[in-house]
């Protein structure tokens, strides 16, 4: 028998109550990216599908959006760095290989969860602003959304990895 998805073992240490959900999402999303990328060379994780973007693109844009939106969940602005990783994500580059992007996500995923752990769930309806036009979320709208968002990117990666040969 396999064991049960991230949601069904139990709790993440300090993670507050309400953050669970999220926490439980972004590592299961780390269990599947490692799943997905097993044994693919860079030029299977590169590969274009027509009309689909590549396994690459989905796993670094999953990567960076996180990033960006727990920056905006602390009510930060975007770095430069970060901005010019928005732009580099859609690049393909075939030197990024499996292990590079698991260690990365995984490196995404573990500072997601410390931020996480140090959120005050009080502070969970308090206003942020998102984007240079600053439009209206709240801190936990920003920290689902990351999750859900993140989840979604993982899902196409492994579509897109089920039409590209292993």
């Amino acid at each position: 028998m396999s064991e049960p998805e991230v949601w069904l073992r139990g709790s993440i240490a300090g993670v507050p109550p309400l953050l669970q959900p999220v926490a439980h999402s972004l590592l299961q999303c780390r269990e599947e990216i490692e799943r997905v990328l097993a044994g693919m060379t860079p030029e299977q994780i590169w590969y274009r599908h027509t009309n689909a973007a590549a396994i690459g693109f989905h796993v670094l844009h999953a990567i960076g959006s996180l990033d960006r939106l727990f920056t905006y969940a602390r009510g930060e602005a975007l770095s430069d760095a970060q901005r010019q990783m928005l732009v580099q994500e859609t690049q393909p580059d075939t030197a990024v290989t499996a292990s590079d992007l698991v260690a990365a996500f995984g490196v995404g995923v573990a500072r997601a969860l410390d931020q996480l752990r140090g959120t005050d769930e009080t502070t969970l309806t308090t206003v942020r602003h998102v984007g240079r036009a600053r439009l209206p979320s709240t801190v936990i709208g920003l920290l689902f959304h990351a999750a859900e968002h993140t989840q979604r990117h993982v899902g196409q990666a492994l579509t897109t990895s089920l039409l590209t040969s292993h």
